[in-house]
């Protein structure tokens, strides 16, 4: 590899880094609107509404743009589109039955289905160390967790809604693989674009059934949940085709760092020796996965 090459290959890293940190951070915003909402609003509204946003602000910078709303392969962006719906339903669900940071972990295991859906499906490499990465980002979401046989004096988390923010960590990464595999000739804005396509119809018979009309004071969360998660869908495509699967998914592992300090200073949420360690290991996850790619 040519110096020339070579320099390209750092910026673009840098690049796809810097996004991914960018989105981690607005996704952690749009966690504290989900959390403020408190239950009040059904968690199929709150997709609906920021499908809504998502929508109107994608569709007017593609028509700045110019860019054709349909795009090439219609059929993985469908895929993309129906598993970041079922993704975000279970995180909702689960960031209102959670504390913030639990929430945040269990969802953020899912960089090891990545990793591996990237290895069986795109023929991505699993190196050494994103294998230590996803090992040391593992063992932290555990200390984050603070499962009883720990000994750190708390009780594990509710069965339900813990099993359900699994499910949708297992719904990210696929979704992650297909945004990856798109990436290659799909306009950022049209994959982004698929998602309310999907996920208008799916949620919209369940809003007519159970929905509530939210306050002004909701409303203005409802706003902040569409506006932080269309900026971290744009940046985190943008990651997505700068870095592998695998070691994109393992930089953001970050997103916990954010959680544990919103869950401290908005729902006093606290945080321990057991948190602090965690936070340390996916910290260091992540700076693991931003140094591999020669490894």
């Amino acid at each position: 590899m040519d110096e020339q090459t070579s320099t390209w290959w750092q910026r673009q890293e840098m690049q796809g880094a810097r996004a991914l940190v960018l989105s981690s951070l607005a996704f952690s915003l749009m966690t504290v609107c989900v959390k403020q909402l408190g239950g009040r609003i059904p968690v199929s509204e709150i997709v609906l509404v920021r499908s809504v946003v998502s929508i109107a602000l994608t569709g007017t910078a593609m028509a700045v743009g110019g860019i054709k709303p349909l795009g090439n392969n219609r059929r993985l962006l469908l895929l993309r589109g129906i598993c970041g719906s079922v993704a975000l339903l279970c995180f909702f669900e689960a960031i209102t039955a959670l504390p913030l940071a639990s929430a945040t972990v269990l969802q953020y295991t899912y960089p090891t289905f990545t990793a591996a859906a990237a290895w069986l499906l795109l023929g991505e490499r699993l190196r050494r160390r994103i294998g230590l990465a996803v090992l040391l980002g593992l063992l932290g979401v555990v200390f984050v967790i603070q499962p009883e046989w720990l000994g750190a004096g708390q009780n594990g988390l509710a069965l339900r809604p813990g099993l359900t923010a699994l499910g949708g960590a297992l719904f990210t990464a696929l979704a992650y693989v297909c945004v990856r595999r798109l990436s290659a000739k799909e306009h950022p804005l049209v994959i982004i674009l698929y998602f309310p396509v999907v996920s208008i119809p799916l949620t919209l018979p369940m809003v007519l059934h159970i929905g509530v009309w939210p306050s002004a004071v909701d409303w203005i969360w409802l706003l902040g949940v569409g506006v932080l998660t269309q900026l971290g869908q744009i940046w985190v495509t943008k990651g997505l085709s700068c870095l592998p699967a695998a070691r994109a998914t393992s930089l953001n592992y970050v997103q916990v760092l954010f959680a544990a300090s919103w869950g401290w200073i908005w729902f006093n949420e606290s945080i321990t020796a057991f948190t602090c360690g965690g936070a340390a290991l996916v910290l260091g996850a992540s700076f693991i996965s931003l140094s591999s790619r020669q490894a």
